[in-house]
């Protein structure tokens, strides 16, 4: 399954983000029939041309509006696109993006966010840019979405509400607490990134940053309508990842680069450091540990060791310095071999039991149940986790899998 990259250079829009994925192949009828379920067929017209930017090929979208259409509350658009018997997931893709949208507004005006009257949900050519993205997005079907961090810009621009700063009030809200990086150029006095183009970020991407390696099976450019003093591109690849970094088989071992990021912490308390620990747990890390070692000074402190994705090192590197007092942390990168692992569950004598499936290189295949689910049952049955796993094991069912774990 292929993986896309969105290469932000220099900014994101709703409408060079169409231009990219249809520049990539995606079929025109793909953007325009969600539109159509939900009625607006005779509002909008939808042309895709080929352009140029700095003698620079790639394909601009336009969409010329056929109606005037009276600004809505944002409760109402979402009574639109409910109504248009949309695929469930694709709907959920737009009620997200739009949801954002509609929060960020709604805090920037101090209003509830299904009364927010604004631009960017009651235009038709926002309807068109984020239906239109997301539809493509359902049609591809990529197993993950990486992205770069998006530029700003800086200066002014002239809003309905009057001259506002860049990045406008709603962009700066959608950014803030959000796990998007960003960056300024602050030689352009220009808009770069929109408030539609980073909520499509906000809500598609599931990875903030490129893989470490890959390989490009095709790509799309979308040509921005500014005119900057330097090509206003954006990039759509279809990438393909490391074969060794693939599980062909279901029996065959998976390598994947990993990082560690670790430190030595000597002015926390234990319970600290175990909500530190926690709360990495909960953001996804991959694993992490932590023991107590004698410091300078013959303080106690805390050795603390964290394995995490490489394309969340940045992330995770932020919570370290967010939620401990250490000054600095270190930080490699290693490779680790992996046997092909499934969640699912089981129906035993005690119910049905959360488990892991692990398969061996011979095929043999191995059924743990979880620990908590273990530790309840102990609780529950007043019995030994050792009479608790054996009963499990004595009894167990076919397993029925949830999901992969990569």
């Amino acid at each position: 399954m292929n993986e896309i990259l969105i290469e932000c250079s220099p900014g994101i829009s709703g409408d060079m983000l169409l231009a990219a994925f249809y520049d990539l192949g995606v079929p025109k009828i793909i953007f325009e029939k969600p539109l159509i379920k939900l009625g607006l067929r005779n509002f909008f017209s939808l042309s895709f041309c080929e352009s140029k930017s700095f003698t620079l090929r790639g394909v601009k979208a336009e969409v010329n509006i056929l109606k005037n259409n009276k600004k809505k509350k944002w409760k109402d658009i979402k009574k639109l696109i409910f109504s248009g018997l949309l695929d469930k997931e694709l709907e959920s893709m737009i009620i997200k993006v739009f949801e954002l949208l509609a929060i960020a507004e709604g805090k920037v005006h101090g209003v509830h966010p299904d009364e927010v009257h604004f631009h960017e949900i009651a235009s038709i050519d926002s309807l068109v840019d984020v239906i239109g993205v997301c539809a493509a997005i359902h049609y591809l079907k990529p197993k993950n979405i990486f992205c770069n961090a998006p530029n700003l810009g800086k200066g002014f621009i002239n809003s309905e509400h009057g001259k506002i700063p860049i990045p406008s009030p709603v962009v700066l809200e959608l950014i803030t607490n959000s796990k998007i990086n960003i960056c300024s150029d602050y030689s352009i006095n220009e808009e770069l990134s929109t408030p539609t183009g980073i909520s499509l970020l906000l809500t598609l991407v599931n990875v903030f940053g490129s893989p470490s390696e890959f390989s490009i099976n095709s790509y799309g450019i979308g040509i921005g309508h500014k005119n900057l003093p330097f090509p206003n591109l954006l990039r759509v690849l279809k990438i393909n990842l490391p074969e060794y970094k693939k599980n062909y088989s279901k029996n065959s071992q998976v390598f994947e680069e990993i990082s560690i990021q670790e430190a030595w912490i000597d002015d926390h308390s234990s319970e600290e450091i175990a909500f530190f620990v926690e709360l990495m747990r909960q953001e996804g890390v991959l694993d992490i540990s932590y023991k107590a070692i004698n410091m300078k000074k013959n303080r106690i402190g805390f050795s603390l060791i964290a394995i995490v994705p490489i394309e969340r090192e940045a992330y995770f590197r932020q919570l370290w310095f967010q939620y401990t007092n250490t000054i600095g942390i270190r930080e490699r990168r290693q490779g680790r071999w992996t046997l092909p692992r499934r969640e699912g569950q089981c129906v035993t004598s005690l119910g049905k039991i959360k488990c892991k499936e692990i398969t061996k290189s011979n095929g043999e295949k191995i059924i743990k149940p979880e620990y908590d689910e273990v530790m309840n049952l102990q609780k529950k049955y007043r019995k030994t986790a050792i009479e608790v796993r054996n009963i499990i094991s004595n009894t167990m069912k076919d397993f029925k899998p949830f999901k992969d774990l990569d």
